[in-house]
């Protein structure tokens, strides 16, 4: 199974919905956990690695190609 790459800024959708009803959150910090925030109500949690990228469904916007357009 490959992988899913991800980087600080993307938008990623998770497997569940917040309970706000939004489906999209931010990583906006990166080590051994990762902080996501809620593009909906702005809450952000704090999440071990491992979970997230078990929870992670798909990055949906990155801001990798973002750049590239510029």
């Amino acid at each position: 199974m490959e992988r899913k790459q991800f980087q600080l800024g993307d938008i990623v959708q998770m497997k569940k919905a917040h309970p706000c009803g939004a489906n999209e959150m931010e990583v906006i910090r990166m080590g051994m956990d990762i902080r996501i925030r809620c593009v909906g109500c702005k809450h952000s949690v704090l999440v071990p690695r491992a979970k997230f990228e078990s929870k992670l469904k798909k990055v949906l916007r990155s801001i990798q190609v973002e750049q590239k357009d510029d």
